[in-house]
């Protein structure tokens, strides 16, 4: 290797060493032929072995990043394990509270379909005893009275809804619920008796309408009350009509205020004739439909 001294033997300062050049040579033993040779300086020397251990930093850090072995760091993997159970714990709330909403949704309409009973009831009895094939369809001098005094009543002018049929429109009131069917009420809401809705007897084939715009949610067959369709609206707001004799809408679909829904009829255990038995449900609760609706 050269000196580290000038041409004249002058001891050179540090800073003047890292240029001085060196010479690195590879021979063969046996014959001393040479096979490599590098020029380097002190300079040289400390830049390459910094950029290689800069570089090792690098390519190891993303090996620990990147793969399993960060889990073999004292701390690492605990720290991860608490992240996932904390975003597992957090999707199980959120999936625990859908599944109690979903619930408590299902056991209001088995309610509502239960009549308001518990849903672990089994016998269930006629509270009333009429007999609705032997209910006379006229209505009475004072209930002419009164319907005509609304129809006239310039408060209840439905001239304005040109979209509403004459029929549909008449039975509007001022909060838009439709009288479902025209007839003669026999039973009224009875709660105490476990009647929770309206008994109306009409004529053979006529039409049950919504009483307001809604989600057909139930609209099937059960053994007590016959062919029975509920309807989910705003405000939560349920309707159920029951001892139908047809069904004209199906599960999920969307019906409007005032739209035929079901022919009245007298399907079901719990019917001594044709009628409708109808109910208004809020919040989960069964309420007087006489309270909303003009009949």
């Amino acid at each position: 290797m050269a000196n580290s001294n000038d041409n004249n033997g002058n001891t050179l300062k540090w800073h003047q060493k890292l240029k001085v050049k060196y010479k690195l040579v590879l021979r063969r033993q046996d014959t001393y032929e040479e096979r490599v040779s590098l020029q380097l300086t002190r300079m040289n020397v400390i830049i390459y072995a910094g950029s290689f251990a800069i570089l090792m930093v690098i390519l190891t850090s993303l090996l620990i990043a990147y793969t399993p072995l960060k889990e073999y760091i004292p701390g690492q993997s605990e720290l991860e394990t608490r992240r996932q159970l904390y975003e597992l714990q957090k999707k199980s709330d959120s999936l625990e509270r859908a599944f109690q909403q979903k619930k408590m949704f299902l056991e209001n309409i088995r309610t509502v379909l239960n009549g308001g009973e518990h849903p672990q009831r089994t016998e269930v009895r006629r509270k009333d005893s009429v007999n609705y094939k032997e209910v006379e369809l006229t209505h009475s001098k004072e209930d002419s009275i009164l319907r005509k005094k609304f129809e006239t009543s310039e408060n209840y002018n439905l001239g304005a809804l040109g979209s509403a049929s004459g029929s549909a429109a008449s039975s509007v009131l001022f909060n838009n619920f439709f009288t479902p069917l025209d007839g003669i009420i026999t039973n009224h809401f009875k709660p105490s008796e476990d009647h929770y809705g309206i008994d109306l007897v009409a004529e053979d084939e006529q039409s049950i309408k919504a009483t307001l715009a809604g989600t057909v949610i139930f609209s099937d067959w059960t053994t007590e009350t016959g062919y029975v369709l509920a309807l989910q609206h705003h405000e939560n707001f349920i309707s159920v009509y029951k001892h139908n004799a047809v069904l004209l809408k199906e599960q999920g679909e969307q019906v409007e205020a005032g739209e035929a829904i079901a022919i009245v009829g007298e399907s079901g255990e719990l019917t001594t004739g044709r009628h409708l038995h109808f109910e208004l449900w809020h919040m989960g609760r069964p309420v007087n439909p006489a309270d909303y609706i003009l009949f």
